[in-house]
This record gives structure tokens, C-alpha cells and sequence, in this order.
């Protein structure tokens, strides 16, 4: 029956999530349960383009992109895919009439991670689009199950709180990125050069990006509110972290929040969102 490959490919999903990020399968874990399968399958789409263009060494990663794009809108189109990953996407994105157009510039920017390239901040303004602030919008489409008004309302903030958690990404795997990958996202800014000013004016930004952000999370739908509040917990605190370390100290290792600590992190935010003090 053509339901257990339904089952198995979620359940997929599910697993690519949980291997490759224990802190946003923590945050889907606290949204309405009707909303986990969506969320993972979203998840594992992006987590499989991110991929190919971060590890997949030695092979062709232009013809694997171009390859997984046009499996993405087959399966899109034919309501159907034998690649699990992509059928629970394909199953998401037309329950939920996610638009193509965030599709088409999430992957977009995938391509953009395959060519070493210095970011001015057009470039920088364009990567985060794509890479951030659309996988946001569509999980917002899931998160209102429609409601287009709610969606609009939300769209704004939304893409800000993505953009928030892609910069403080960059500022965590700034070692990765710039010495295994050679790249450097910060527009204008030259590694060598990066110093304590040059973080703190990232920060500022990200710190921005954050304000607007909350705003949005205290306006999601009830399914959905604990879960993104958890994720947005999660980032301030790996931010501030990242706030009192040196330029120095990220440039040459990688922030982390210990287990124990995502476990008080989690009391935490349950307390100040039961109690309505977000």
C-alpha cells in the first residue's frame, strides 16, 4: 500500500533531521504534533541540497544540484517521488500550496555555495534570502494551514528570524566555512582582517534581525508558538556566547551549546511561554 512508502518517507525525514541537528529536532518537537511531519519534511529537503554543495567532494556538484532541482519539481508535478526525501516534500508543498518561487531561491542560493565567491552585501543580501529567510516562509505556510491573511501578516517577521539564525550560523562555523571551504559570507569583510569591531557590527545586525523576529513568534498560531519560541531560545543563547568570545577564539573554534544546557533552555522557555513572558 502506497501509504506505508508515505509513512516510510516522513519517517526519513524525521531521521535526517534528527541525525544532522538535535537542536531543531528539539524545537519541532514542541509544536502541535500535527505539524512534525511537514516540519521534517522541509527540513530534509533543505538539509539534502545543503549537502551536496558542504560534502559531497570529488563529485560533480553542479550535475548533483541541477540533478536534485529537476527531481524536486518532477516530484512536485507528478504528486509522487521513489527518493523518500522528496516525496514527503512534494507531499508538504502541495498540501500546504508552498509557492515554487521559494523553492526556486532557496535552491538558488544552494548553486551560490558551489563557486568561491566574495559577498558584497548585495550578494550577502541575496544568499540570505535564499538559504534563510524562504525556508522560513515556508514553514510559516505550514504553520498557518492556509490562513493567507495570518501568512502575510507574519511574513515580514518570519523572514527576519530566519535571517537572524543564518548569520549567527555563519558566525558559528566561521572556522568551517572559511578555512575547509574557503568561503566567507560577510559582505566587504576580509578574514584576515576580522576583528573584534567587525564582529560586534555583525552582531548588531543580528541583534536587530532578532527584535523583529520575536515580534512574529508571539503572533504564530498556538500549534506552532512553542516550538519556534524553543528555537529562538536556543539561538539567543548560542548568540550570546557567541557575543563573548573573541574575534580570535571564533575564527578558530566552533560555538557549541552542551546537551545539559539545552535541556535547562528548554525548562526555561516552557516556563516564560506558559506564563506568557515572551
Amino acid at each position: 500500500m502506497k501509504r506505508i512508502f508515505d509513512e516510510l518517507s516522513y519517517e526519513a525525514s524525521k531521521i535526517t533531521t534528527k541525525r544532522y541537528s538535535t537542536s531543531f529536532s528539539l524545537g519541532i518537537r514542541f509544536l502541535n504534533k500535527k505539524l512534525h511531519k511537514p516540519i521534517y519534511a522541509i527540513y530534509g529537503f533543505v538539509r539534502f541540497a545543503d549537502e551536496i554543495v558542504d560534502s559531497f567532494h570529488g563529485f560533480d556538484k553542479q550535475y548533483l544540484l541541477d540533478d536534485f532541482k529537476k527531481q524536486t519539481f518532477d516530484a512536485i508535478s507528478h504528486g509522487i517521488s521513489l527518493n523518500p526525501i522528496l516525496h514527503s516534500f512534494q507531499e508538504t508543498v502541495n498540501k500546504y500550496q508552498i509557492p515554487h518561487d521559494l523553492i526556486h531561491t532557496f535552491l538558488h542560493s544552494m548553486e551560490m555555495d558551489l563557486n568561491k565567491q566574495v559577498y558584497d552585501r548585495s550578494k550577502y543580501e541575496e544568499y540570505i534570502l535564499g538559504s534563510a529567510e524562504v525556508v522560513g516562509l515556508m514553514c510559516l505556510k505550514v504553520f498557518v494551514n492556509g490562513n493567507e491573511d495570518v501568512y502575510n501578516k507574519l511574513k515580514f517577521q518570519a523572514m527576519k528570524l530566519g535571517s537572524a539564525f543564518q548569520k549567527i550560523n555563519f558566525l558559528r562555523d566561521l572556522k568551517a566555512d572559511y578555512k575547509e571551504l574557503g568561503r566567507s559570507y560577510f559582505p566587504n569583510v576580509e578574514m584576515n582582517e576580522f576583528n573584534d569591531q567587525v564582529k560586534k557590527e555583525i552582531e548588531k545586525d543580528i541583534a536587530r534581525d532578532f527584535k523583529t523576529g520575536l515580534e512574529g513568534v508571539k503572533k504564530l498560531p498556538k500549534e506552532a508558538r512553542f516550538g519556534v519560541y524553543v528555537a529562538y531560545i536556543y539561538y539567543h543563547n548560542l548568540f550570546v556566547k557567541i557575543q563573548n568570545k573573541s574575534a580570535t577564539t571564533i575564527l578558530n573554534e566552533r560555538v557549541r551549546i552542551p546537551n545539559n544546557k539545552k535541556l535547562s533552555l528548554l525548562f526555561y522557555s516552557f516556563i516564560k511561554h506558559n506564563l506568557n513572558w515572551i
